[in-house]
C-alpha cells in the first residue's frame, strides 16, 4: 500500500501541521513505511528502537508453559555417582614407635603410623593404612594444670610412672608423652641423669612406647636425649623435639645409634621443615623422622595450622621427598587458650566441657589436614576423638535414610 504524503508546497503552517497529524495517523497503521524521493529537517530528532522480540508471547510460545507450573516432580532422578578416582606419585614413609622383646625392646606392642597414599580419610581412593593414635601427656614434676584436667590426675600429679600407668590403664592411651620439664634451668634444674631415671621408671610402669619430651633449652635436651637414647636401647622411643638450634649432628647421631625415632619441629614454615628434614638425612633414615610444624588452638591460629599441615601433606603426596614424613600435633596447646579454663560469662558455662571440647575441636580439624600422632590431656577429648576416628576410618558407608530424614526435616 502507498502511504499518503503531503504536498511539497504548503504556503501555510496551519496546513502544515494538519498533514504531519495524518502522516503519523497513517504512519500507526503499519509495522514497516518505505519512502522514496522524501526530504526531511529536522531542528531536533528522537529516535526510539523497540527489541525484536514481541511483547507478548505468540499462542505457540504460550503452548510451551507447563499449565500447571507448580507441579512438582512424581519421583527423583536416579543417577549413578563415581567418586573421582586420584593417584598420586607420592607417598607418606611408615614410621614404627616401640620395640617389642623380639624386636630388642620390652613393649607389649608396636605402633606404626603413616604409609599414606591419599589425603586424610579418602577411602574412596586407598584405605587408611594406619589410623592415626593418641599420646596422654604425663610430666615428671607438678604443674599447674586447668582444674578439668587435674580433676582426672591430681592423686598421681607428682608420680609421672604412675601417671602414666593411669593414662594407659583407665583412660586406654595408645602411647605415653612424658615431659622431661624438670631440667630446665628456669625450674628445678634437675641432672639428664635423674630424667633418664624417671624415663626408666616409666618404661618399668607402661609397656606402650613413649614419647621423651624435652623442656625446650636446646642444650639441656641434647645432654638429657643423649642419656635417654643410651639407657633405653633398642626401645625405639620417639625423642620430641628435635630442632634448628640443637646441636644436630650430636642429637641425631645419639637417637640413630641406640635406635629410637626423632621427632623434627619447627615454626609454621614448610621451607624451615624441608631445611630441618634435609639436615636430619645426614644421621637419619627416613623411617626414623616424624615431624611437627607446631599446632595453634582453636581461637589462636588453628586455621593457619590446618593449612600449614595439609599443605605439607598434599606435597608429599605430590612427591616432596622432605615433607613425606607422618605429622604430629601438639593438641595439648589448646589448653593455653584462656576460653579453654579461665571462668567467663554464664553463655559459656560450664568450663569443665569447654575445655575438653576445645582440645577435641582443634584436634580434629588438624586429624582432617592429615596428622597421624596426636600429643592430647584430657581423657573425654581422647575418647572423643578417637571415636572419630574410628568412624571415619571405617569402611561402612553412611546410612542413606538417616540422610534423608535430616534433609526432609523442618526446623
Amino acid at each position: 500500500m502507498t502511504p499518503y504524503l503531503p504536498e511539497k508546497k504548503k504556503e501555510k503552517k496551519e496546513d502544515e501541521k494538519e498533514d504531519i497529524i495524518s502522516l503519523f495517523e497513517q504512519l500507526a497503521k503499519f509495522e514497516e513505511i518505505e519512502l522514496e524521493d522524501v526530504e526531511m529537517e529536522f531542528s531536533d530528532l528522537e529516535l526510539w528502537f523497540q527489541s525484536a522480540a514481541p511483547a507478548n508471547p505468540t499462542p505457540s510460545v504460550r503452548k510451551m508453559v507447563p499449565s500447571n507450573a507448580k507441579a512438582k516432580p512424581a519421583e527423583l532422578r536416579i543417577a549413578d555417582f563415581a567418586p573421582p578416582i586420584e593417584q598420586y606419585p607420592g607417598q607418606v614413609v611408615e614410621v614404627t614407635l616401640g620395640a617389642t622383646k623380639s624386636q630388642g625392646g620390652s613393649r607389649g606392642k608396636t605402633i606404626t603410623i603413616g604409609g599414606e597414599k591419599s589425603p586424610a580419610f579418602y577411602t574412596f581412593e586407598n584405605p587408611t593404612p594406619h589410623r592415626p593414635i593418641i599420646s596422654l601427656d604425663v610430666f615428671d614434676m607438678k604443674v599447674p594444670l586447668a582444674k578439668a584436667v587435674k580433676m582426672h590426675v591430681k592423686e598421681v600429679m607428682e608420680d609421672p610412672a604412675a601417671w602414666a600407668k593411669l593414662a594407659v590403664d583407665k583412660f586406654d592411651a595408645d602411647m605415653v608423652t612424658i615431659h622431661i620439664i624438670s631440667i630446665d634451668p628456669l625450674l628445678k634444674d634437675t641432672s639428664p641423669r635423674d630424667a633418664a631415671k624417671t624415663v626408666e621408671n616409666v618404661l618399668q610402669a607402661v609397656d606402650v612406647p613413649l614419647v621423651i619430651g624435652g623442656c625446650g633449652d636446646p642444650k639441656k635436651d641434647v645432654e638429657a636425649f643423649e642419656l635417654i637414647a643410651e639407657m633405653a636401647a633398642g626401645e625405639r622411643l620417639l625423642f620430641s623435639s628435635v630442632t634448628q638450634d640443637m646441636d644436630l649432628e650430636k642429637v641425631a647421631k645419639a637417637i640413630n645409634k641406640h635406635g629410637h625415632v626423632a621427632l623434627s619441629f619447627t615454626p609454621m614454615d614448610l621451607n624451615q621443615a624441608r631445611q630441618l628434614n634435609r639436615h636430619l638425612y645426614d644421621f637419619l633414615p627416613k623411617e626414623r623422622i616424624v615431624m611437627d610444624t607446631t599446632t595453634a588452638a582453636l581461637g589462636y591460629g588453628l586455621e593457619y595450622a590446618f593449612t600449614i599441615m595439609e599443605r605439607a601433606r598434599l606435597a608429599a603426596l605430590m612427591g616432596d621427598p622432605e615433607l613425606q614424613h607422618p605429622m604430629s600435633s601438639g593438641t595439648t596447646n589448646a589448653w593455653a587458650a584462656r576460653e579453654a579454663w579461665m571462668e567467663m560469662s554464664p553463655e559459656w558455662d560450664p568450663r569443665e566441657l569447654r575445655g575438653p571440647l576445645w582440645e577435641v575441636v582443634t584436634a580434629t580439624n588438624l586429624l582432617l589436614a592429615g596428622v597421624d600422632l596426636f600429643m592430647m590431656m584430657h581423657p573425654a577429648a581422647v575418647k572423643t576423638l578417637r571415636d572419630i576416628i574410628t568412624e571415619l576410618a571405617s569402611e561402612n558407608r553412611g546410612k542413606t535414610e538417616k540422610i534423608a530424614n535430616w534433609v526432609s526435616m523442618k526446623i
